[in-house]
C-alpha cells in the first residue's frame, strides 16, 4: 500500500505561483510512475502531469504544458508540480496519483490516488 498526501495547495492571484508537494509513505515512489490530476465543480477529473520513475521522462496536458513542472525526489519519496503563470481555469481539487507506467497514468490507470489539495486563482 502507498499512501499519498498533498499539501501546498492556497489562494493564488492570476500570474503567481505555486508549488504542490506530495508525500509518500507505506512503499518508495521509485517502483511507480507518479502523477498530478485535477477536478473542478462539475467536471471529470483530468490528467494534469506525470513523470517517469526514474524521472527522466514527463509528460503534461496541453493546458498546462509550458506553465507546469513535474519533478520527483525518490530519496525523500516525494512528488512536486510546479504551478506558474496560474490562470483562474486552473482552479481545482489536485490529486496526486501512483501508476505503473506513464502512459497508463494518462488513462486514468492509477493505483493509488491522494486526498487531494484545494488550488483557487483569482482573476
Amino acid at each position: 500500500q502507498v499512501q499519498l498526501v498533498e499539501s501546498g495547495g492556497g489562494l493564488v492571484q492570476a500570474g503567481g505561483s505555486l508549488r504542490l508537494s506530495c508525500a509518500a509513505s507505506g512503499r518508495t515512489i521509485s517502483s511507480y510512475a507518479m502523477g498530478w490530476f485535477r477536478q473542478s465543480p462539475g467536471k471529470e477529473r483530468e490528467f494534469v502531469a506525470a513523470i517517469s520513475r526514474g524521472g527522466g521522462v514527463s509528460d503534461y496536458a496541453h493546458s498546462v504544458k509550458g506553465r507546469f513542472t513535474i519533478s520527483r525526489d525518490n530519496a525523500k519519496n516525494t512528488v512536486y508540480l510546479q504551478m506558474d503563470s496560474l490562470k483562474p481555469e486552473d482552479t481545482a481539487v489536485y490529486y496526486c496519483a501512483a501508476g505503473p507506467v506513464i502512459a497508463g497514468l494518462v488513462r486514468h490507470a492509477v493505483n493509488y490516488w491522494g486526498q487531494g489539495t484545494q488550488v483557487t486563482v483569482s482573476s
